[in-house]
């Protein structure tokens, strides 16, 4: 490799093992193997492991929320809407291995109660935006995550066309009295 690798370079590469191999796959060595270089170069970047691990997660909170929410709102599309499709839509590897990573590690948990609360509230506030009552909104909210949360760790993927039907099914739910 003839340019220098940046510490965003490794959490990149990182969160391809992660998506790919799970989180056993965060380690210097394999991680350096597979960009051909030296692990020196991870060392230059990151103190130890768990600092690596913290950037990955860091980096998981800001595309998994942060960038998702920055397109919907910018979208054409009602946020609700272009909210469902694009979550329903995406590649869910990643998200399936954080949240098994979860179960064995206190901060990857902790990254996840964190993007949890976040997608909740922003859930929140969109249904608000329907003119719901705060409570009704919070209860729709919370119906909304549990069920992307069952399709993010359920089986194959569903074909397009079906999808596109049953996220108008989950959005009539939603509004209906």
């Amino acid at each position: 490799m003839t340019e220098q690798l940046s510490a965003d370079d490794w959490t990149s590469q990182g969160l391809k093992a992660l998506a790919k191999s799970g989180f056993t796959a965060l380690k210097a060595d394999p991680l350096a193997k597979a960009i051909g270089v030296s692990r020196g170069s991870f060392y230059w970047h990151f103190a130890d492991l768990g600092a690596f691990h913290a950037a990955v997660l860091k980096r998981w909170r800001e595309i998994a929320a942060e960038q998702i929410i920055a397109d919907v709102e910018a979208a054409s599309d009602e946020p609700l809407k272009a909210l469902l499709r694009r979550s329903f839509g995406a590649r869910l590897d990643l998200e399936r291995a954080v949240r098994n990573w979860a179960a064995f590690d206190a901060a990857a948990q902790a990254a996840v109660r964190a993007i949890d609360r976040r997608r909740l509230d922003y859930i929140e506030q969109l249904l608000g935006k329907r003119e719901l009552d705060p409570a009704t909104a919070q209860a729709r909210a919370q119906i909304l995550y549990w069920t992307f949360l069952g399709f993010a760790l359920s089986g194959p993927p569903v074909p397009a066309a079906r999808l596109r039907g049953l996220i108008d099914e989950l959005l009539r739910m939603i509004s209906a009295e």
